[in-house]
C-alpha cells in the first residue's frame, strides 16, 4: 500500500512515498520532479515483491547543494530505519544518489542510475552501479554513462533502453522496471 507521508528533519519538510514489502530501493526523482515521479515504475517493482521508498525535495530545490539534498533523502531513510538498500535516481537524482553512496557506503547494496548527469560526483568504493540509459537522451546522453562506467568497469554496468529518450522511466515503465528486477534478483 502506496504511503504518502512527509518527514521534517530540523523544519525541512521531505516528501516520499513508501510502498510495498521485500528488498528496498530508494528512488529519487529527476531536477523539476516531485516525489511522485517514478510512480509507475514503482508501481511494476511493488508488484514484483520489492518496496520501494520514492523520496522527493523539499521545497525549492534551486540554490540547494546536492550534499543538502543526501542530507534529506538519508534522513528519511534513517527515519524509516534501512540499512541494506539499493539507492537510485533518473538524471539528477541519480546525482543525489551518488553522492548519498559516497557518503552512506557501508549501507548501500547498490546504485541504480536512471541517465547520468556528467558531474564531478565520484563513485562510492566497493558499491554495484547499474545505469540505466535512453538510446536517444539528448538530457543525459549515452556518452555521459559510458565515461561513468569507464571509471570502475569492474562494478559498473549500463543497460540501454532501445528507442526511449531522457524520460524513458515515465515512456518505457514496463521495460525499466523488468530489467530493473531482474538485475536486483541477484542480490
Amino acid at each position: 500500500m502506496t504511503q504518502n507521508s512527509i518527514f521534517e528533519p530540523d523544519g525541512r519538510a521531505v516528501p516520499y512515498f513508501d510502498e510495498g514489502d521485500g528488498p528496498t530501493l530508494v528512488l529519487i526523482p529527476g531536477r523539476g520532479h516531485d516525489a511522485e515521479a517514478l510512480g509507475t515504475v514503482s508501481a511494476i517493482l511493488e508488484e514484483e515483491g520489492f518496496r520501494i521508498i520514492r523520496i522527493g525535495y523539499r521545497g525549492q530545490v534551486d540554490g540547494v547543494d546536492v550534499r543538502e539534498l543526501a542530507s534529506d533523502a538519508l534522513d528519511v531513510i534513517d527515519h524509516l530505519g534501512l540499512g541494506d538498500t539499493w539507492v537510485g535516481g533518473h538524471g539528477f537524482g541519480g546525482t543525489v544518489a551518488r553522492e548519498i553512496a559516497l557518503r552512506s557506503h557501508e549501507r548501500i547494496n547498490g546504485l541504480l542510475l536512471l541517465g547520468v548527469e556528467d558531474v564531478p560526483v565520484d563513485l562510492a568504493p566497493d558499491v554495484p552501479v547499474l545505469i540505466f540509459q535512453g538510446e536517444n537522451d539528448d538530457v543525459t546522453p549515452p556518452v555521459n554513462a559510458e565515461k561513468l562506467r569507464d571509471t570502475a568497469p569492474d562494478r559498473a554496468s549500463i543497460t540501454t533502453i532501445v528507442g526511449a529518450g531522457h524520460l524513458f522511466p515515465a515512456t518505457h515503465p514496463l521495460e525499466t522496471a523488468e530489467d530493473i528486477a531482474e538485475y536486483l534478483d541477484w542480490d
